[in-house]
């Protein structure tokens, strides 16, 4: 088999630990395996990288950070390469460009356009492994160097299983699965045989940590058939694979949170056509991520207040740019609420199934927990609350809906 291993942060955290996956690389290789290995940079050195360029800069350019932060990532590929040398077996490291990954020029977010791969391929044939800094691309034009995003080393795994058309893709990290909630908050939430490619989706796109949300859409596009599993031991783990029978009659798989979120609204716009879509479309291409929006016009139909929500992250940029936006729509104000987090249940048997959201908002209300915005997909319901009753609220819905262990 032709396998492509991917390692997170806490799994090459140490030399202790990057000596321990070289023994699983090894292993697999002595079992009559080709093995890629793409790996994440040692736990807190992006951090500790991006904590340097700010004592340096208070806004550093984009263009260095890339290349900055894509260090880390070539320093664990470099050492867990050496390791693997020691233990006898031919190991070779690279780099995104050596890879022949070439991506957009969108700095610290650029998506992958194509791989060439063909240093890979000639390295994976003559029975070498090949060890690959993560999270790292260049642009074909200017030969700069780029960095996909957060978790971005599951989308190079993915990427390159796609391109030399791997086996079997698989992302080792510190959980042994994917989870029906997260065990921190839920004691008793099971770790899942296997998900559907359009769950997984959901459940990393609402606050599930075990996944990049883009990795798991190239792995449906490209049907790359995946598999979630622990560095720290070798329990049987998760695998992410196409929907079939079985996944329907299950009517909800996982219950997911996310404290991530900030409220913005748009107070006293002008009720007329087009003035939505000149606010969303400049939030666009500002580079903001908006998830749910609600608009409530108000009694005279003159005005309506527009909110929607965006990653917390980006609010302190996003409230600037808005309030901006505002006076030249003529708004009365911009109002936000960082106190907030989306909790959401996700399961492909919503489709065959009704009463999900009703379920869930009756739970809710059981607990007097008060909705304040909700967002629904063909297999998802979201609803926004207040931060402090974020783990109340997910454990109480996991119990709801039968995911506990005794279930």
């Amino acid at each position: 088999m032709l396998i492509v291993q991917k390692y997170g942060g806490t799994s090459v955290g140490s030399l202790e630990r990057i000596r321990a996956v070289a023994e699983r690389v090894a292993r697999t290789v002595k079992a009559g395996n080709k093995v890629a290995v793409v790996v994440s940079a040692m736990s807190g050195e992006t951090d500790r990288l991006i904590g340097l360029a700010h004592q340096i800069s208070q806004r550093p350019e984009d263009r260095e950070m890339d290349l900055l932060l894509s260090s880390g990532e070539r320093v664990s590929a470099a050492l867990t390469a050496l390791a693997i040398r020691e233990l006898g077996v031919e190991a070779k490291s690279f780099t995104g460009r050596q890879c022949g990954i070439i991506t957009d020029s969108a700095h610290t977010r650029a998506k992958i356009e194509k791989i060439t791969g063909q240093r890979l391929r000639e390295t994976l044939e003559n029975g070498c492994v090949a060890v690959i800094a993560g999270f790292q691309g260049i642009t074909e034009e200017t030969d700069d160097v780029t960095t996909l995003g957060r978790g971005g080393s599951d989308l190079t795994a993915v990427a390159i299983a796609a391109a030399v058309n791997a086996d079997l893709c698989e992302i080792y990290t510190d959980v042994e699965g994917v989870y029906t909630s997260d065990p921190n908050i839920v004691p008793s939430a099971r770790k899942l045989e296997k998900i559907s490619y359009e769950e997984m989706l959901e459940l990393a796109s609402l606050g599930a940590k075990v996944l990049q949300t883009r990795s798991v859409e190239f792995a449906k596009k490209y049907s790359v058939p995946l598999v979630v599993k622990s560095s720290f031991n070798d329990a049987p783990g998760t695998y992410i694979v196409k929907e079939d029978e079985d996944m329907e009659k299950v009517l909800v798989s996982g219950v997911t949170s996310d404290k991530n979120q900030c409220k913005l609204t748009v107070l006293g716009v002008p009720d007329k056509p087009g003035i939505a879509g000149k606010l969303f479309s400049d939030i666009a291409n500002a580079g903001f991520v908006v998830d749910m929006i609600v608009q409530n016009v108000s009694s005279d139909k003159k005005t309506t207040d527009i909110s929607f929500t965006i990653p917390r992250t980006d609010s302190a940029r996003a409230i600037e740019m808005t309030r901006k936006m505002a006076a030249e729509l003529g708004a009365r104000g911009v109002d936000h609420n960082d106190s907030i987090s989306k909790v959401s249940v996700v399961g492909v048997g919503m489709r065959t199934h009704s009463g999900v959201a009703a379920r869930m908002f009756e739970t809710l209300a059981k607990h007097n927990i008060n909705i304040i915005m909700i967002s629904t997909s063909e297999i998802k319901v979201s609803c926004v609350i207040d931060n402090m009753y974020t783990e109340l609220a997910v454990r109480a819905l996991h119990e709801a809906f039968g995911l506990d262990k005794a279930a």
